[in-house]
């Protein structure tokens, strides 16, 4: 570690509580810290935490934990100013194992015994957790041994941080993209502690009226689309709707239709008139509203788990999240009196990746001529020049289904049963797509050359994932459009904060910013600029645009997906208040 820049090195590690509400704030206990250079502690119990950390913060000094967007969490719950440097060894962890055995998970545990270093037993572990969730009172003695257990996780960073520098170090500019993941681990505490306003009074009466609002969603429903005889979905009745509404459907081997969970979540986001056939076959009755987090403040705060995927990107639990469930249940995201929500996404951020990386000025071109599936059409003879969305609205979806699927290697096969159209017509649109779009295809041939010579890939900042026999040639494709653009986000929301924005979630490909509403319009602008920044930046100029969502109170958020729901789910509970 003499190697490392910094005057001071503090391991970290808080125990914390949450009132007994899941979705609260974080309430510290307790923190111990450890100087990794002299062995130097600082224990501190909560009774005794003044107004400032007990460890330097500043520039010259670098601060490791363990998931340390929950270390920042208590920083802010303390009121306390938030370290300038981070490493977050889980993320650290996840680098170097990304896509490769581990003996016990990516936990502080998994990663001590990858290591071989000894550590605190599981059982114990979870004894001393449930203690400290307990919330107290406690004893003298209970709070000597949740201090020792808190330490014991301190000590446990000071033999870890050393492992991974002395296995991460020799990398291409390691520190410095360890600083970033940490800055996005620092950006993630922030927005699990600030929160996503719910509009709790409509969820208890939904929590009241939930089996009565079942049954009747699920008869009106019913009622309202000839593809149930009762409560039963009829695939034959199904088939004929899909006919009669000229929607293509994905059929299997057999050519029956395919009718499994994900292939009606895909289709619902082409077809959103279709959300209340998917909600009574596969979420209405399974959806357990109790189980989205929501603290005493009505916010929804679950842990983002920032680098879990092996893309990078977060993985919340879909149950806890409220972006997790049904589109419709996103209805109940609205702003507290005074604020405005926006909701802003890259725009076709995969395509942009795409055509950036490569180098293909025909992907290019398309993309920024602002509809990359009719500028397919177009190239391959599907369309005149002078298409637009509405002359040309089969074309431009079946481009679309192309366009989208050649980026994961979807074979004509997939295709013909996506889109509802012979193999033959499938092999075609792909021969097209490769004779439209040459420089990007031979990109990914030399990007899986490369890649299976080396035994791994990564992004522009260092994020790897190691390769092994059983990753596809279509998962090694699929890879830099999916990671970079975890990046790119990573890499706004770090700015975005950084910036003096209040964001408070990531989802996928967007941002969820809070503001007041006199300042809301100059903030919405000023993330869509810091969001096109941070995607130049991942793409060496190339700019990537922005579309915004914007909700003032008292509106409320609406997924066009569930906004058919949404309006049941209203007239069924207003009369009965």
């Amino acid at each position: 570690m003499k190697q490392l820049p910094f005057k001071e090195i503090w391991a970290v590690d808080f125990e914390f509580h949450q009132g007994g509400v899941e979705g609260n704030q974080q309430i510290p206990v307790c923190v111990v810290g450890k100087e990794l250079r002299t062995g130097r502690y600082i224990r501190v119990w909560q009774d005794d935490l003044t107004d400032i950390p007990p460890y330097p913060i500043d520039e010259s000094s670098l601060i490791v934990a363990y998931f340390a967007s929950a270390e920042i969490h208590c920083h802010l719950s303390l009121n306390w100013p938030v370290p300038k440097n981070v490493i977050d060894c889980f993320a650290e962890f996840r680098v170097l194992t990304n896509g490769g055995p581990t003996v016990r998970g990516n936990g502080l545990l998994g990663a001590l015994t990858y290591f071989g270093i000894n550590a605190i037993a599981s059982e114990e572990k979870t004894t001393m957790r449930d203690l400290v969730l307990s919330g107290g009172p406690w004893t003298a003695h209970e709070k000597k041994n949740i201090l020792e257990y808190c330490q014991s996780d301190v000590d446990a960073l000071d033999k870890l941080f050393p492992a991974l520098v002395q296995k991460l170090s020799g990398r291409l500019n390691w520190l410095a993209h360890a600083l970033n993941r940490g800055n996005y681990s620092m950006a993630s505490g922030y927005m699990e502690y600030n929160g996503i306003p719910i509009d709790i009074s409509m969820l208890a009466k939904l929590q009241d009226y939930w089996p009565e609002l079942v049954e009747s969603l699920i008869a009106e429903i019913a009622a309202e689309f000839p593809v149930f005889e009762g409560k039963i979905f009829k695939r034959t009745l199904f088939a004929d709707y899909l006919i009669r509404n000229s929607i293509p459907w994905p059929r299997l081997l057999t050519g029956a239709l395919a009718l499994d969970q994900e292939t009606f979540r895909q289709q619902v986001r082409q077809y959103p008139e279709l959300a209340p056939i998917r909600e009574i076959r596969d979420n209405l009755s399974q959806l357990r509203l109790s189980k989205i987090q929501i603290g005493a403040d009505g916010r929804n705060r679950t842990i983002l788990s920032p680098f879990a995927a092996k893309t990078g990107r977060n993985l919340p639990s879909n149950a806890q999240f409220i972006f997790g469930p049904s589109a419709w249940i996103r209805s109940l995201i609205k702003p507290p009196k005074g604020f405005g929500i926006a909701y802003v996404d890259f725009s076709s951020q995969e395509i942009a990746i795409a055509g950036a990386l490569s180098g293909d000025e025909g992907l290019q071109q398309g993309y920024q001529n602002g509809d990359p599936y009719l500028d397919f059409a177009v190239r391959a003879g599907l369309a005149p020049v002078t298409a637009t969305k509405s002359s040309h609205k089969n074309i431009r979806q079946m481009c679309k289904q192309v366009v989208l699927g050649t980026q994961y290697g979807m074979q004509a096969e997939t295709l013909s049963q996506r889109a509802g159209i012979p193999l033959c017509r499938g092999q075609q649109l792909l021969r097209a797509h490769k004779e439209a779009y040459p420089v990007y295809w031979a990109w990914v041939e030399s990007l899986i050359n490369h890649t299976r010579s080396v035994g791994y890939i990564e992004t522009v900042f260092g994020w790897r994932k190691l390769v092994t026999e059983d990753d596809t040639n279509n998962a090694l494709q699929n890879f830099p459009c999916q990671a970079n653009g975890a990046e790119m986000l990573r890499l706004a929301c770090v700015m975005a904060h950084q910036a003096g924005l209040k964001i408070i979630a990531p989802v996928h490909d967007a941002i969820l910013l809070e503001a007041p509403l006199e300042t809301f319009d100059q903030d919405v602008k000023k993330l869509q600029e810091i969001m096109t920044k941070a995607g130049e930046i991942i793409l060496r100029g190339f700019e990537v645009r922005t579309d915004a969502y914007m909700i003032s109170y008292p509106d409320r958020y609406m997924d066009e997906r569930g906004a058919k729901i949404w309006e049941k789910v209203t007239r069924f509970v207003e009369p009965r208040n």
